[in-house]
């Protein structure tokens, strides 16, 4: 990654591009520079890119923080008000076939069926969990950042 594309990715345009060269810093051009000073500008450069990565994952996970915790508190009502609503409906299922079978029977058979059903739920619900991804953005910036680095290094 170029200097330029490290501006880029700070939020510089194309018409900062003069105001972040290295001539108006205040230090000799390039071809002039002692290894030490490349060394220094190399690290500060990874240094602000770190704090912007940093940045970009505050605010990604902020977002999803948030987001996620909206979506909760809704499923979290609404199942507490089905949950309520399953109760009723199944104890008149159980007291319906209890006309034609003991009661312990058709209890039995009602909670059977409900654990078959709630069974099916868990597993479609661990499958969608396994989708989400974690901050996507800020890791492959990383991962390039990582890149990089190293090839700045050596």
């Amino acid at each position: 990654m170029a200097t330029d594309e490290l501006h880029e990715r700070s939020g510089a345009t194309a018409s900062d591009a003069g105001s972040l060269d290295l001539t108006d810093r205040g230090t000799a051009p390039k071809s002039e520079e002692s290894i030490g000073e490349l060394i220094a500008e190399t690290t500060a450069d990874i240094s602000e890119l770190l704090r912007k990565e940093v940045e970009l994952a505050k605010v990604e996970i902020k977002e999803e923080v948030s987001a996620t915790a909206k979506a909760g508190a809704m499923l979290g009502a609404g199942g507490l008000v089905g949950y309520l609503a399953l109760l009723i409906v199944l104890l008149a299922a159980a007291w319906a076939l209890a006309e034609a079978l003991p009661l312990w029977a058709s209890l039995l058979i009602v909670g059977v069926l409900t654990g078959i059903v709630a069974a099916v739920l868990i597993s479609m619900g661990r499958a969608r969990l396994s989708e989400i991804q974690a901050a996507p953005n800020t890791i492959e910036t990383l991962q390039e950042d990582v890149t990089w680095a190293k090839q700045q290094i050596s």
